[in-house]
């Protein structure tokens, strides 16, 4: 099964895809966050045959949603909604920071920690699904 990950910014959206069987996670692409954002990973999922999107549950240090957090659930909702595909919620905790830190500050540092939170997802569930 492919995976599509995302790691949801007011700004940008980091987007990871997996292998065809589901074990590692690569960086994808950065996307505006803009009124094509939705379109835009429509098309990816057809173009990458994605079955399952796993998105970035963001909090903070007390382990409540942070501001963004509405956002990503509705974000969440449309892709359930708009595109008939399952949405799995992945905690994510300074997956940003933690790209960075590896890579430094480019252009496909959201996609890393889109990827980071994709393979966390990835590695959990290997034997359930």
């Amino acid at each position: 099964m492919k995976y599509l990950g995302i790691d949801f910014g007011s700004k940008r959206v980091g987007v990871a895809v997996s292998d065809d069987d589901g074990k590692m996670a690569f960086p994808y692409s950065v996307i505006s966050n803009s009124e094509k954002l939705l379109k835009e990973i429509k098309e990816i999922i057809k173009k990458e045959k994605i079955e399952q999107i796993i998105i970035g549950e963001s909090k903070n240090f007390q382990g409540e949603p942070n501001k963004i957090q509405a956002s990503v659930e509705d974000f969440k909702k449309k892709l359930e909604e708009k595109l008939n595909i399952k949405v799995w919620f992945e905690p994510e905790f300074m997956t940003s920071s933690q790209a960075e830190h590896v890579q430094g500050k480019t252009e496909m540092h959201d996609a890393s920690a889109a990827a980071i939170i994709l393979q966390s997802f990835l590695d959990k569930n290997q034997h359930v699904i």
